[in-house]
């Protein structure tokens, strides 16, 4: 059998173990549900075992299945941290770092001139984007993410800081009460008002009469609206940290720990690369001193 034919069929194999859905591998890596079907079929027909369960619509991984599966991450992960080290960047190589919007809009670009002042060496390339990353594909060297979503096991990851949240809203509405103000949604984040009140501990004003609620495409659309007099938002800590800073928005009930938390991700070790290992500390020294602000504002 050519390699090339096991190649393929590794890599096919590899994306439907991992998530044990065929149309989610299919989604992976681009193709259609039968096309990787069919692919897993022609190796299983070419090892002569079964290597899923199929059953009610749903695959599992049989002990052959489990047994490749190992191999399969072993020798990918080898060959992934192999190239890695073939294309070692220069001194001087830029740092593409995939960030999600929001954060990227109202937390980390505002700060980017200090990095840049305790790093002239290191370029550092900003992608804004949210949710799963493909490295590879996009090029990327590092993410920055909230886990909100799976984490592909084969990362590695570096907890920053965790996500507090809270209502916000501009200063001559902090006396109006959350029942009767207008509350800001994010399609994003669906669900923010609700997490945050399981957060707090509190019980979620229903609907008020003559209320008028209002709902937006991103979380930066809603904490824009409410620093305009349009409503709360709930807000991340972080994303909102300037604007609580210099008075556009207030926090009356404060922010508590959502449950997640901000996470910077590689496809290989940090300490593979000096690059990544300083903008890690440099993220983690940033947020501190921000958490430390925040303390610092809620005790006066």
């Amino acid at each position: 059998m050519a390699p090339m034919h096991w190649l393929g069929w590794i890599r096919f194999f590899e994306a439907a173990a991992r998530h044990q859905n065929f149309a989610r591998a299919a989604e992976e890596l681009h193709l259609t549900h039968g096309a990787i079907s069919r692919q897993i079929r022609q190796l299983e027909d070419t090892l002569g075992v079964a290597l899923f369960e199929r059953r009610n619509r749903a695959v599992f991984l049989t002990e052959a299945g489990r047994t490749l599966h190992a191999a399969a991450t072993q020798s990918m992960e080898l060959l992934a941290s192999t190239a890695e080290r073939l294309r070692a960047p220069a001194p001087n190589a830029a740092l593409v770092l995939s960030c999600e919007p929001t954060i990227a809009m109202r937390w980390l670009i505002p700060r980017l001139g200090r990095f840049s002042a305790a790093h002239p060496d290191i370029p550092l390339h900003l992608m804004a984007a949210g949710g799963p990353v493909d490295f590879a594909v996009h090029g990327i060297d590092v993410a920055l993410r909230r886990n909100d979503f799976a984490f592909d096991a084969r990362w590695h990851t570096r907890e920053l800081a965790p996500e507090r949240v809270g209502p916000v809203c501009r200063p001559d509405q902090a006396a109006t009460p959350l029942a009767a103000a207008p509350r800001l949604h994010t399609r994003t984040r669906p669900d923010a008002w609700q997490r945050w009140a399981d957060s707090a501990g509190v019980t979620l004003p229903g609907l008020a009469t003559g209320r008028q609620d209002a709902w937006y495409e991103h979380f930066y659309l809603s904490l824009q609206a409410a620093a305009a007099g349009l409503g709360w938002a709930v807000a991340s800590a972080w994303m909102a940290a300037d604007e609580l800073a210099d008075g556009r928005l207030t926090a009356p009930h404060g922010f508590v720990p959502d449950g997640t938390a901000y996470h910077l991700i590689s496809p290989v070790p940090f300490a593979r690369d000096p690059r990544r290992q300083a903008l890690l500390r440099w993220l983690r020294v940033e947020l501190a001193q921000g958490a430390a602000r925040d303390e610092n504002v809620s005790a006066i």
